[in-house]
């Protein structure tokens, strides 16, 4: 059974000059993601303003609840947008992954 993809649009509800100590804490939380085989890309928007992550999973529920425990979410800091899409085409790379 395929997984489906999940965009997540991530928008600083603060100037990301106002991030400070919290930007290591989220880029650990984002690490945990990797190592669960959850998210595939993440990285700042450009102007930051806030940033975007590409997931792989069954449910929605599981990207948003892993993204219920990011700091910025704990903090206030960001808002989130999901959207899920099968990946009907892909780069063969992401056959496994996705599968």
């Amino acid at each position: 059974m395929t997984k489906n993809m999940f965009l997540i649009e991530i928008t600083y509800l603060v100037p990301a000059e106002e991030l400070g100590d919290i930007l290591p804490e989220h880029r650990a939380f984002l690490k945990d993601g990797y190592d669960n085989g959850l998210l595939l890309v993440s990285g700042p928007k450009q102007p930051r303003v806030g940033g975007i992550a590409i997931a792989c999973a069954s449910t929605m529920d599981e990207v948003k609840e892993f993204f219920s425990n990011d700091p910025y979410q704990k903090h206030n800091l960001a808002e989130y947008r999901f959207v899920e899409f099968v990946p009907v085409l892909h780069q063969d790379f992401l056959s496994d992954w996705i599968a």
